[in-house]
C-alpha cells in the first residue's frame, strides 16, 4: 500500500474531505498549499504543510521529494470562497499540469493521481456513456473551454511515463461545495431555473463519495486507469431541482435558465469494480435529504 502521499491543492473542499481519511486510513499525507495561512484543516487533521504552486516546479519538486505518489487537486474554479474563474482554471490544467508532472519526475515520484471533470465524456443527449467516450465540443464557451482544457490535461497525464491514475469526478455536492446550498437558497427565494429546457442530465457525487473513493485509489492504485467517480443515478435538472423545491416547500423550479456544460449520463461500473467501492449516497434522493 502506498502510504506517503503529498497532495497538491490541499486547501479545496475536495482535499479538506480526503486529507482525514486518508490519514485514518494509515497514510502520511502532505498538504502542499499556496497559502499557508489557510491549510489550518489539513494541519487539524495531522498532514504535514509545505508551500508550492503549481507553476513553480522548484518550489514543488522540493515539497514532493520523499513521497510515493503525489496527487494533484489544484483548481481554481469559482466557488464560495469567491475566488477562482474558468478561464484561470483552464490555464491551470493546460500550463500547469505539465509542470506538475516534471516536478513528479524531478522528485522520484513515480505515482501520480489526477483530479479530472465528468463532463469530457458528455453524451450531449440521454444516452448513458463511460470513460470510453470523448465528447468533442464545437464552438467558444465556458463549458466547451473547460472540457477541451481537461482533455488536453488527462492526454498530459497518460503521456508522463510514470504510473497514472485519473479520476473524473461528477458534479460535486455537500458540505463546502457551496452547490447544493445555492440551491436551497435559490428554491426558498423562487429564483432557482432549469439549465434550458430542464431535459438535459446530470452525474453527480457527494464530495464525501469523491473522497471515500479517492483513498480507495490510494490503496489499491489501478494503474494507468481513467475512472469515473459518480453515483449510480444520474437525473435530469427538472427532476432535481423539482425534488430541491419540494424539499423547501418551494413552487416547482420554471425553465429558461442559463445552460450549463453538456448533457452527462455517466456509468460508475468501472470504479465500483476496480476499487471496490460503491457510493454511500446512492443518489441525489440521499445526498439531499434535508
Amino acid at each position: 500500500m502506498t502510504k506517503s502521499v503529498a497532495i497538491l491543492g490541499a486547501n479545496g473542499v475536495y482535499a479538506r474531505h480526503l486529507i482525514p481519511r486518508l490519514i485514518a486510513d494509515g497514510h502520511s499525507v502532505r498538504a502542499v498549499v499556496r497559502r499557508p495561512e489557510a491549510a489550518n484543516a489539513a494541519r487539524a487533521a495531522g498532514a504535514e504543510i509545505r508551500v508550492a504552486d503549481i507553476f513553480d516546479v522548484s518550489a514543488m519538486t522540493a515539497a514532493f521529494e520523499g513521497c510515493e505518489a503525489a496527487i494533484n487537486l489544484a483548481t481554481t474554479l469559482p466557488g464560495p470562497s469567491g475566488r477562482g474563474d474558468f478561464a484561470t482554471n483552464d490555464k491551470l490544467r493546460v500550463e500547469g499540469v505539465p509542470n506538475f508532472v516534471d516536478a513528479c519526475r524531478k522528485a522520484s515520484v513515480l505515482k501520480i493521481m489526477q483530479q479530472s471533470i465528468g463532463w469530457v465524456a458528455a453524451s450531449g443527449n440521454s444516452e448513458w456513456t463511460n470513460e470510453d467516450n470523448v465528447y468533442r465540443p464545437s464552438g467558444d464557451s465556458i463549458s466547451n473551454n473547460a472540457i477541451l482544457a481537461a482533455l488536453t490535461m488527462e492526454d498530459t497525464i497518460k503521456a508522463s511515463g510514470l504510473d497514472w491514475m485519473i479520476l473524473r469526478g461528477g458534479l460535486f455536492y455537500g458540505p463546502g461545495t457551496g452547490f447544493d446550498d445555492g440551491w436551497f437558497a435559490r428554491a426558498s427565494a423562487g429564483k432557482l431555473r432549469l439549465p434550458g429546457d430542464g431535459l438535459e442530465y446530470v452525474s453527480l457525487v457527494h464530495i464525501a463519495d469523491m473522497a471515500a473513493a479517492t483513498v480507495k485509489a490510494v490503496q489499491k492504485w489501478p494503474k494507468q486507469r481513467v475512472l469515473t467517480i459518480c453515483d449510480h443515478e444520474p437525473v435530469q435538472w427538472r427532476d432535481l431541482f423539482g425534488f430541491i423545491c419540494a424539499s423547501a416547500g418551494a413552487k416547482a423550479p420554471e425553465a429558461g435558465g442559463p445552460p450549463g456544460f453538456p448533457s452527462f449520463r455517466l456509468r460508475n461500473a468501472r470504479a465500483v469494480e476496480a476499487l471496490d467501492w460503491r457510493p454511500f449516497y446512492k443518489s441525489y434522493r440521499e445526498g439531499l435529504g434535508r
